[in-house]
């Protein structure tokens, strides 16, 4: 069924593009493409790695406080904000792009312009959503626009990885006067993101006592053979593809080539899994639990001597969570897709941004992406920006962001 904008959202979104500074703001954009995609280059090559942001936080500190915002800092947590005030009877909005990339710190970064692209380490994920963050701020002095609602600019921490969305949940947690939450990461302005995948990793160690191969046959249990025979119990599990649920054993070490003849004391396994539904998360969980219990005690009683046991290491856990599509919010970010000439926005299934923090939070809130649909190759040596077209991820954040913290042309659609 084709998606359709509640005509109360619709009034206020034509209202706010038909007033002189909005166009002027959006204008600026497309013009300010070159200088902005300049800060996004210049942060690039700011190494920063999950818990290594600090000097890419500093940097973008800087960049917030050229642009006139208020209350410049550097969080507990090592988020960097910025405020821009609103004239009061607005909404409370947090902008925020994540400024960690999934690159070591000795990754060579090197900017590459060919065919269109901009191609180095790091360039979408998510420096590209901090450059939005910055190009929003950029069109609003720019336009003279003034919101009702404070604006919360940030580039958050920890995002990638073992981070597990961290920085955005301390924000999250410690703001309780945020009312609607935008994130910027992701290839496309097409697909809106508005639901969260919940993800939950752990790492088990099996342990035993451990001996010589051949000495110690048949007179110990093996940890490995435990760890092994609880993958196996995992590997044949099935799971619904719809609500979307995945799971993967990532890790499996035990001994090494010094003691290739012994038996080991103990193997670690690391394994992740997701769900778009919390109910099926949580049954998972239970599901891979009880293989290792199995696994145990069928390794145990193979060999009836000693016990195999575990230990349970918990490295993160994001809750699933979901809004109706036609929150305003996302109605937002719908109509204003279309406005910029995508003949068929999408809602994104599920995803795993900051926006699932902001959803955990309670917030009205969605995830849009930072540029035209593509292959960004992100995550990889290869990342690649495309130029053409890139202001519009920047028009449609500052759309989204003024209806949501309200103006004197529309007031906020936030509830």
């Amino acid at each position: 069924m084709e998606y359709q904008v509640s005509e109360k959202v619709r009034g206020k979104f034509d209202a706010l593009t038909k007033n002189e500074k909005v166009l002027k703001a959006l204008a600026f954009m497309e013009e300010d493409q070159e200088a902005v995609i300049e800060k996004q280059i210049e942060l690039t090559l700011i190494p920063a790695p999950t818990y290594h942001e600090e000097k890419k936080a500093q940097r973008l500190l800087e960049m917030f406080k050229e642009e006139g915002l208020t209350d410049c800092h550097i969080d507990e947590y090592g988020n960097c904000v910025g405020i821009r005030k609103g004239t009061g009877g607005g909404k409370t909005v947090i902008v925020e792009g994540h400024m960690d990339t999934v690159f070591p710190l000795d990754t060579e970064l090197t900017i590459v312009r060919e065919d269109g692209f901009i191609k180095c380490p790091g360039i979408v994920d998510d420096t590209r959503g901090c450059a939005v963050v910055l190009s929003t701020i950029r069109a609003l002095n720019a336009a003279g626009i003034e919101t009702k609602g404070d604006i919360h600019f940030v580039g958050t921490v920890q995002e990638e990885g073992t981070g597990a969305l961290k920085g955005m949940k301390y924000y999250v947690d410690h703001h309780p006067e945020l009312d609607a939450s935008i994130s910027v990461d992701g290839p496309g302005f097409q697909e809106i993101t508005y639901e969260a995948t919940g993800i939950q990793t752990y790492e088990v160690i099996f342990k035993g006592i451990g001996g010589h191969a051949c000495g110690m046959f048949g007179k110990i249990a093996n940890p490995l053979h435990a760890a092994a025979r609880a993958i196996a119990k995992i590997a044949e599990f099935r799971v619904p593809a719809e609500p979307m649920t995945t799971f993967a054993v990532t890790n499996f070490q035990a001994g090494s080539f010094e003691a290739v003849h012994a038996i080991v004391d103990q193997a670690l396994i690391r394994f992740n899994f997701r769900s778009n539904s919390q109910e099926e998360l949580e049954k998972l969980r239970d599901r891979i639990f009880a293989a290792i219990e199995e696994a145990c005690k069928e390794e145990t009683d193979r060999w009836g001597q000693d016990t195999i046991t575990y230990e349970v290491k918990h490295i993160c856990d994001v809750n699933a969570g979901h809004q109706d599509p036609h929150t305003p919010i996302v109605e937002a970010a719908m109509a204003s897709a279309e406005y910029l000439g995508c003949e068929e926005p999408k809602l994104g299934n599920g995803g795993s941004t900051n926006c699932n923090r902001a959803l955990e939070g309670g917030l009205p809130a969605v995830c849009l992406g930072m540029g035209c649909d593509y292959d960004v190759h992100a995550h990889m040596l290869s990342e690649q920006f495309k130029v053409e077209d890139a202001f519009k991820s920047c028009q449609q954040t500052l759309l989204v962001t003024l209806l949501c913290a309200g103006t004197d042309m529309a007031d906020s659609i936030i509830e």
